[in-house]
Parts: structure tokens; sequence; C-alpha cells
């Protein structure tokens, strides 16, 4: 079984709406509700690739991707900032701690496979 692209968002349907989108991609998936967990996923098994939102309980988006940086063997992975927020300095501060891209909510299943592919080459 291939790595599976971590999920995290603190909205169930959210989450299940990116890896069921995934999934019908050929895309394995695991999924976290905040950072925290998510760090805990990652811990276990470093993840193909990261979709995660900003706004989440116990650890938000950014907290998230600079621990996960400093996690080994996360250097490589592509991490997807998605968020209902567009301001330019939120989107500067994700790309400083390790966001290689970003997708606004709502999202288009295309667009979100779209860089998907992208981001995995």
């Amino acid at each position: 079984m291939s790595r599976p692209i971590l999920v995290v968002d603190d909205s169930d349907s959210v989450r299940r709406l990116i890896s069921s989108t995934l999934r019908l991609a050929g895309y394995d998936t695991v999924e976290a509700p905040d950072g925290q967990a998510a760090l805990g996923l990652a811990r276990s098994a470093v993840p193909r690739a990261v979709i995660t939102d900003q706004n989440m309980p116990n650890l938000d988006g950014i907290g998230f991707i600079r621990a996960f940086r400093k996690m080994p063997g996360s250097a490589g992975v592509p991490v997807i900032f998605l968020s209902t927020e567009n301001a330019a300095a939120l989107k500067q501060t994700a790309r400083e701690a390790g966001a290689i891209g970003w997708m606004t909510k709502p999202f288009d299943d295309k667009k979100l496979l779209s860089v998907v592919k992208k981001v995995l080459g």
C-alpha cells in the first residue's frame, strides 16, 4: 500500500469530502480532526502529502506545518493549505512554515485533484 495523503480539518464533512474525492481518484487517505492528532498520525507513518485547514482546535494549520516540518522525513512531503481565509499575510506565513500550495474553501473537486497531481508529480 502506498503512503496515504493526510487530510486535516476539524469539519467532519470537509474531511470526508476531500477524502472521498481523493479515494475516487485512486489515492489512499488518512484523516485527522486537528493539527495535534495529525502530528500523531504523521509520527507513526510519514504521509505522501498533507492537506490541512488553518482554523482548528488544539493546533491550527500553521502550528501543525511548523511542527511537521521539524519531523524526520517531512522535508520532501508537499503540504497544501486549505482555508476559508485568503489574506496575503496568512498565505505568506503558510509558505514560510512550509506549505507549497494554497486552496480556498469552498473548493472544486477538479481543482483539488489538479493541485494534488501537480504537487505529487
